[in-house]
């Protein structure tokens, strides 16, 4: 087996992009085998095991990662990951892969995909809420597929929001001084950890376009479920949405249906669903998808020498 330490800067956003939207459009027409994420919790986080195969890729694999979002705090990241790929043919084990910054960047790519093919307005105006890292991925690999002419971002600190703006000067980046500030875009990208909802119906004009990142383990929510229930709502996965993602909360109380939801992305990628309309209000639930992981984790064996290990 070999391993392959951190290979994110290795890898360029337009080429995982691109990557991310292949295996999007392989899940589209039904041809992964891909259970839902399994998950373990603790008190102060969880962790999740994400097999996968994608067999016209030859490819075959399981992620381990963690969420704690009190990580920081120590000095750790909120999200740590390790990819193992396995050879479909014998089941040996060839890579060990640290997963850490590429799951950032594989969850950013599934945004970026998302907006080229489902905002309805080009330039964009991003709104950000939320400024972490998985922030600066969203905004990197969207940055990589559109045409960014703006970026409104807000953080429940305001420093932070001003060092994100800093940060991002090329992309003409303000903080915002509010929730609903930042909630005046064409593209608006939520990355938050929240368990109640933050972005009111209200505050969000017809056309608008809404990666919904944060809510990706049972119990999280983001958006007001009216928002929702007036939008076209496409998710990664029907049933790890319905588990876990933007939806499940709405779902398990009973203001919102699964058999609402429009589609998936892969759907999306290959045709057979899309944007009705430059006034639809839509919704992307991500929940972070095992095929991704495995797009990634190709990429890092392909431009890379790993080291040769023994278990």
């Amino acid at each position: 087996m070999k391993y392959y330490p951190d290979a994110s800067r290795s890898l360029t956003y337009p080429e995982v992009n691109s990557a991310i939207e292949e295996v999007f459009a392989e899940h589209g027409r039904g041809t992964v085998q891909m259970p839902p994420k399994i998950y373990i919790t603790f008190p102060e986080g969880d962790f999740r095991t994400m097999p996968a195969s994608i067999p016209a890729m030859n490819l075959a694999g399981v992620k381990i990662v963690n969420v704690h979002p009190g990580n920081p705090a120590h000095g750790l990241p909120t999200v740590m990951a390790t990819i193992i790929l396995i050879d479909p043919d014998t089941g040996v084990q060839t890579a060990l892969i640290d997963a850490t910054a590429l799951t950032d960047m594989r969850t950013g790519a599934a945004g970026a995909v998302a907006a080229k093919y489902l905002a309805a307005k080009k330039p964009l105006t991003v709104g950000l809420v939320g400024s972490g890292r998985q922030a600066e991925a969203q905004l990197n690999a969207v940055a990589a597929e559109c045409d960014v002419e703006e970026v409104i971002v807000w953080s429940r600190r305001r420093k932070n929001a001003e060092r994100f703006a800093v940060a991002y000067p090329q992309l003409n980046t303000s903080p915002a001084g509010s929730i609903e500030e930042a909630c005046n875009c064409d593209l608006l990208i939520t990355t938050t950890p929240s368990r109640e909802p933050l972005i009111r119906s209200e505050w969000i004009a017809a056309g608008t376009h809404i990666n919904a990142i944060g809510a990706d383990a049972p119990g999280k929510q983001e958006l007001d479920p009216a928002l929702l229930a007036r939008a076209r709502v496409f998710v990664d996965d029907y049933e790890q949405a319905i588990h876990s993602g933007e939806v499940n909360v709405p779902i398990r109380s009973g203001v919102y249906s699964a058999d609402r939801i429009i589609g998936t992305l892969g759907e999306v990628v290959i045709g057979e669903k899309r944007r009705i309309s430059a006034d639809a209000v839509t919704i992307f639930d991500s929940t972070g998808l095992a095929v991704q992981d495995l797009a990634i984790a190709r990429l890092v064996v392909e431009k890379m020498e790993g080291k040769e290990i023994e278990l």
